[in-house]
């Protein structure tokens, strides 16, 4: 053989096997399916995130223990945002158009959902969204599995109202969208019960802040009067750890003022001495202290998976617990991982929350949920004090807000909108037909 016939030949045998390796690439790529998982790793929202992505983490392998789905594996793509808004849109991207992922769980803020949205609906994409939110919104590809305030935000002001007769309020929240739009929602609603614009203290403070002895001072000065007063706390991250323990520091105890918080859980308290915040309050949809059969297999199965005896659960984890369950049951439905027709198998969808009850996929991609009501203590859990009897369903649009009382979600036939004004006959936004 020729020098030239053997080069021929050389070329053609590495072309054949480099077809080979492409091949044996795409058959293995399409053997999995992949799951995205879109939290903080680092900054400023890890103390909440890092959690939520360990729990994808240890769902996505009891599902490939299970056999997986459609017959083919689970693959978690991971991916960092650092607490960086405009970096989750960027990394939401990554993930489904380099990724491939057929789903996305994450986010915590929502500065950060707001900022994958036009991400997530501009190439179809699923976002599973596991974190108490503001509402006034309703996206065709999210599903909000956390609460909306008629959840979390406005029983909990019913129950300081009514069980514990406050009559001033200190609304104290990180600034960013959630805790503003919240606190509209319920300065309103106050307002409605004939709270005087006097009786209510508004306050807000960057992400990570850390000098909180001059702000106590002031719910401190606003509380010393003859009305009894509560903070209700939207502050979300690191920050909840020196607020709190400035409030220990200055005495400022649940008998006298207590604080009703959202944005904090088991997860938060287990990084605090929480001796001096015993009796103050958490309203969220899940504790870790509930005695469920179901809670008790899933705390047992965490432990086990982290190999620690002392990680705690928490309502986020829940939350995500329910939608990826949700999820995989909707895929089996469809027979499918198209967003669209997930979408549309999803609806109705049920599946047991940890509680002891059953959540249940609404038309207006919120979840069904209990609401609880949680004192601290001393061992960094929460004791149930107050609890709905039923389910509460999820409302996208605040029924306190003259410009949302009109508006409903319904991505069924024949509306499949948003955000639909029942006076106008009218979806008021972007309309997916």
């Amino acid at each position: 053989m020729n020098k030239l016939s053997q080069t021929l030949q050389n070329t053609v045998a590495a072309a054949t096997f480099a077809t080979l390796l492409l091949i044996t690439g795409n058959a293995r790529a399409e053997d999995t399916i992949k799951v995205g998982v879109l939290h903080s790793l680092s900054g400023t929202m890890a103390i909440s995130e890092t959690t939520l992505k360990d729990t994808m983490l240890m769902l996505i392998d009891e599902q490939n223990k299970k056999g997986g789905l459609l017959g083919k594996k689970l693959e978690a793509v991971v991916v960092d945002p650092a607490s960086n808004w405009p970096l989750f849109a960027e990394k939401a991207r990554e993930l489904l158009t380099k990724d491939k992922v057929a789903a996305i769980f994450g986010c915590w803020t929502s500065v950060s959902r707001k900022s994958v949205l036009p991400v997530i609906e501009e190439l179809n994409g699923v976002l599973f969204y596991p974190v108490q939110y503001e509402g006034e919104e309703s996206s065709k590809n999210v599903f909000y599995t956390g609460a909306s305030p008629n959840q979390q935000a406005i029983p909990a002001v019913d129950y300081l109202m009514n069980d514990l007769k406050v009559k001033r309020w200190v609304l104290a929240g990180t600034d960013y969208v959630y805790p503003r739009t919240t606190n509209k929602i319920l300065e309103a609603y106050l307002r409605s019960k004939g709270v005087a614009k006097k009786d209510i203290m508004i306050n807000y403070t960057p992400f990570g802040h850390s000098d909180w002895q001059s702000i106590v001072a002031d719910i401190k000065k606003f509380g010393s009067g003859n009305k009894k007063t509560a903070v209700v706390s939207t502050i979300n991250g690191d920050a909840n750890v020196p607020f709190y323990k400035e409030l220990g520091n200055q005495g400022v105890s649940a008998e006298k003022i207590p604080v009703v918080a959202f944005s904090v859980g088991e997860e938060e308290l287990s990084g605090i001495d929480t001796k001096p915040l015993v009796g103050h309050l958490a309203a969220w949809n899940y504790f870790m202290s509930i005695d469920s059969t179901k809670n008790a297999a899933f705390i047992k199965q965490w432990q086990d998976y982290t190999k620690n005896p002392k990680r705690v659960s928490n309502d986020p984890m829940e939350a995500h617990y329910i939608g990826f369950n949700m999820w995989v049951k909707a895929v089996e439905k469809a027979g499918s991982t198209d967003p669209a027709k997930v979408q549309e198998a999803i609806i109705g969808v049920e599946y047991p929350n940890l509680t002891g009850g059953t959540a249940k996929m609404l038309p207006n991609h919120h979840i069904s949920k209990p609401v609880l009501i949680g004192e601290i203590q001393d061992n960094g859990q929460f004791l149930t004090v107050w609890q709905t009897n039923t389910l509460v369903d999820g409302d996208a649009w605040s029924d306190f807000l003259p410009e949302s009382k009109p508006i409903i979600a319904d991505w069924t036939a024949p509306i499949s909108c948003g955000n639909y004004n029942t006076k106008t006959k009218k979806c008021s936004g972007q309309n997916y037909k």
